[in-house]
């Protein structure tokens, strides 16, 4: 007789808690292979796909796109028979979901073993039906139900299968996921009032935002007669709430944590740029990869932070003491469809010139298109930030957690400037320094951002420290 194994949503690294279900790879009742994706996920990191440990026969899928999935939460059931379809525990890979995992690859969670049910863990079989598993209170009794599974590539069966199968507590509303009562909650809907378009009344997440956004669009309650009231503003007419998730709610949660704990400043001077302009191009003449104004910052400032290596630091979780990193991993600021990201370029000191740029733009297209690995977008020392790109000429951007500091570049555009005692047309940019007031005072922030400058200005400056 066949057995259904349940996997789950592995340990994903870097301290992530859940995912967000982008698109199912399988349906329920196709035949999958042992490591067969199953799903495409979004992470705070990236997205990708999740294969499963077994091969057997799909019997269920949790999860609709859009939907959040926590770590350790079911995502498929697979028919196995006896004996097959199941990678040996022996048999992982230390590198196994090296994709998935951060800097120290290791085998996901779950792999290769059948985990029991948790008590409160409702299963769903065949893509529909009522939510079963053991909780407390409902009564369960077994029930036969048609699980298919594979006798030969092309050919199933139906085999009866236990499944134990609960009907509702009294008093409360059936959902669909552990996930949707949360959203409920923390957007203060009772879920009694709210009638759900599942099967049975099975109350699904798009009931509940509605309901927020119903309730967030409600003109305002007048008073009872004789009782005073603050005056309520009632919303403009198809306003909602949009749940932060993703990777826009870990953008919020770490930009709202870096303004809370860094007493962060920012100074910035205007520099020439036209002899660093004119360096590029004359680089770009010769034959060999195309060098990048962003590679050419990259360089400056490696070297700019092997004169004042305080800046290439980080303070410590209780705020005791100062880190000083010997290796700049260097981190730039990526938008992408996604939201913005920042690759990470690892030990970016010891890369030349050529180097650097085809590893920005390696990271630059996978950041965009979605494909970065965990490992990739975490770690970095130091970040430069380009937004001259967007048009603009200067920015007090909020600091990279944990890191101390960020350059950030504005648009290189051409102004009236007094060169050597004229008024001149010049190619001129801005640059802006935030740092950490707690690892460095304003004589070494200012020292770092003139020497940049003078790096900008003068490129032949750089032959000193190379």
């Amino acid at each position: 007789m066949p057995v259904v194994r349940e996997f789950t949503l592995p340990d994903l690294g870097e301290g992530l808690t859940g995912a967000e279900v982008v698109r199912w790879l399988v349906e329920v009742g196709e035949v999958i292979a042992v490591d067969q994706p199953v799903v495409e996920v979004e992470t705070a990191k990236a997205v990708v796909e999740v294969p499963c440990p077994y091969g057997g026969v799909v019997t269920s899928l949790f999860g609709e796109p859009g939907e959040e999935v926590a770590v350790g939460a079911p995502l498929v059931t697979v028919a196995v028979s006896p004996g097959e379809g199941v990678r040996p525990l022996a048999a992982v890979p230390a590198a196994a979901g090296a994709e998935l995992a951060a800097e120290v690859e290791r085998p996901l969670v779950g792999y290769g073993v059948a985990e029991p049910a948790r008590a409160g863990r409702r299963r769903r079989v065949g893509g529909g039906g009522p939510p079963v598993g053991p909780v407390a209170g409902p009564v369960a009794q077994a029930v036969p139900v048609p699980v298919p599974v594979p006798v030969a590539a092309s050919a199933v069966v139906p085999v009866l299968a236990p499944v134990a199968v609960v009907t509702a507590g009294p008093g409360v509303p059936p959902v669909i996921s552990p996930l949707v009562r949360r959203l409920a909650r923390e957007q203060g809907v009772d879920l009694s009032t709210v009638g759900g378009s599942g099967p049975d009344g099975l109350i699904m997440r798009a009931d509940v935002e509605r309901a927020v956004a119903a309730k967030v669009a409600a003109p305002a309650v007048l008073p009872a007669a004789g009782r005073s009231a603050a005056p309520v503003v009632s919303p403009a007419s198809g306003e909602g709430v949009v749940p932060l998730r993703g990777l826009r709610k870990a953008v919020a949660e770490k930009l709202s944590r870096s303004h809370r704990e860094i007493p962060a400043a920012t100074c910035w001077v205007d520099a020439d740029a036209t002899e660093l302009m004119a360096l590029r191009r004359q680089l770009n003449a010769t034959p060999g990869p195309k060098v990048s104004v962003l590679a050419l910052l990259a360089r400056i400032c490696t070297v700019a932070l092997e004169r004042f290596p305080e800046l290439n630091s980080s303070v410590t979780e209780d705020g005791s003491g100062i880190i000083r990193h010997q290796a700049v991993h260097l981190g730039f600021a990526a938008q992408g469809d996604r939201g913005l990201v920042v690759p990470v370029v690892r030990d970016a000191q010891r890369l030349t010139t050529e180097q650097l740029g085809s590893e920005l733009g390696r990271l630059t297209d996978s950041a965009r298109a979605g494909t970065a690995a965990p490992a990739e977008l975490s770690g970095g020392t130091f970040t430069l930030n380009n937004y001259g790109v967007f048009g603009v000429d200067g920015s007090t951007p909020i600091l990279n957690h944990p890191e101390a500091a960020m350059l950030g570049v504005g648009r290189i555009v051409a102004k009236p400037w007094v060169h050597q005692g004229e008024l001149a047309v010049r190619e001129v940019t801005q640059l802006s320094f935030t740092f950490d007031h707690r690892v460095c005072d304003g004589g070494t922030a200012g020292g770092f951002l003139r020497f940049v400058a003078d790096c900008v200005e003068q490129p032949g400056v750089l032959l000193r420290q190379l």
